[in-house]
C-alpha cells in the first residue's frame, strides 16, 4: 500500500493543495467564522482602525474614539495580541483541516483546546523564524557599513535566495508541531525534511495565494479609495465600516494562507512517506 501511495504521489500537487483547501473552507464555513471571531477579529479591527485613522491627507471630522487611537501603546498592546491569537488560530485550523480531511467533522472546543496547549512551542517556533530573519537584517547592515556603497546589497542578494529556501523549508514546522507533537526545533527539522524536494512546487503555491490577496487588497483599497475620493473626510460610522471590511479581508486571507499550509503538510506526507490521512489522524486517538 505505501508503494502504491508514493507511486500515486511522486510531487507536490498544487491543484489538489488549493482544492482541498477550498473544500476544507466550504465543508467547515461556520466553523472558521467561529474561530476566526474568537481569535482574529477584535485585535485585527482594533489595528485596522490605527491604520486606517493614520493615512495622511485624510480629515477625520470626529473625536469619539480619538482618546483610544491616540494613545501610544495601543498598537503595541494590540500588535502583540494580534501575533498571539494569530497563531493560535493558525493551531486551531491546523486541527480543523487535519480532522476534516480524514472524514470527520471538526469540533470547536477541540480545536481550540490544540491551539491552546500548544501555544509555548508554536510562538517558540515563530521567534525562531523572526531572530532568524533578524540576524540577515543585522547581517546586511553590517556589510552595509563596512562596505558603504554596495555592501548591503551584495549581502542582501547573497541572502535572498538561501533565506528564501530556508523559509520555504520551515513552512509546515506548524503542522509539525501541532500534529506530531513535536518540540520547536524538532518541528523545524521534520519540516525541513517533509519540504525537500519540493520547495519550488511550495513556493508556486504561496506565490498563487500571495498574488490572491493581492488582489483581494487591491479590490478593497480602491473602493476605500473611491470612497474618500468622494466625501473627503472618514467620519466615524465610515472608519469603523472600513475597518469592519480590512478584517474581514485580512481574516479571510489568513484563513486560506493558514488551511493551505496544513493541506501541503498532509500533502507532503503523502508524497515523502505515502502516509494516510487515516493514519495522521491515530496520532490523536
Amino acid at each position: 500500500m505505501t508503494t502504491l501511495a508514493l507511486e500515486r504521489r511522486e510531487k507536490f500537487g498544487i491543484g489538489r493543495v488549493l482544492g482541498n483547501s477550498f473544500a476544507v473552507i466550504g465543508r467547515n464555513l461556520g466553523l472558521l467564522i467561529g474561530l476566526a471571531a474568537l481569535f482574529s477579529a477584535l485585535p485585527a479591527f482594533v489595528l485596522n482602525l490605527l491604520n486606517y485613522r493614520s493615512i495622511d491627507g485624510i480629515e477625520y471630522d470626529d473625536d469619539v474614539i480619538d482618546p483610544m487611537l491616540n494613545t501610544p501603546w495601543v498598537a503595541v498592546v494590540f500588535g502583540l495580541i494580534y501575533f498571539v491569537l494569530a497563531l493560535l488560530f493558525q493551531s486551531a485550523l491546523v486541527r480543523a483541516t487535519i480532522e476534516d480531511l480524514n472524514g470527520k467533522r471538526p469540533a470547536l472546543g477541540d480545536c481550540v483546546r490544540t491551539a491552546l496547549r500548544s501555544i509555548l512551542r508554536t510562538l517558540g517556533v515563530a521567534l525562531v523564524v523572526f531572530f532568524a530573519m533578524v540576524l540577515a537584517l543585522i547581517a546586511a547592515s553590517l556589510a552595509g557599513v563596512a562596505v558603504p556603497v554596495y555592501g548591503a546589497a551584495i549581502v542582501f542578494l547573497a541572502l535572498l535566495i538561501p533565506g528564501a529556501m530556508w523559509l520555504l523549508s520551515v513552512s509546515v514546522s506548524v503542522p509539525v508541531l501541532i500534529q506530531e507533537r513535536l518540540g520547536v526545533f524538532g518541528s523545524i527539522s521534520r519540516s525541513r525534511a517533509l519540504t525537500k524536494g519540493s520547495r519550488w512546487s511550495i513556493f508556486g503555491l504561496l506565490l498563487i495565494l500571495f498574488v490572491a490577496a493581492m488582489a483581494l487588497q487591491f479590490v478593497f483599497g480602491l473602493a476605500l479609495g473611491l470612497a474618500f475620493a468622494f466625501t473627503g473626510k472618514l467620519s466615524t460610522p465610515g472608519l469603523i465600516a472600513s475597518s469592519i471590511g480590512g478584517t474581514v479581508v485580512s481574516t479571510a486571507v489568513s484563513t486560506l494562507i493558514s488551511v493551505a499550509i496544513a493541506v501541503s503538510y498532509v500533502e507532503l506526507r503523502r508524497v515523502r512517506e505515502g502516509t494516510s490521512v487515516d493514519e495522521l489522524a491515530e496520532i490523536f486517538s
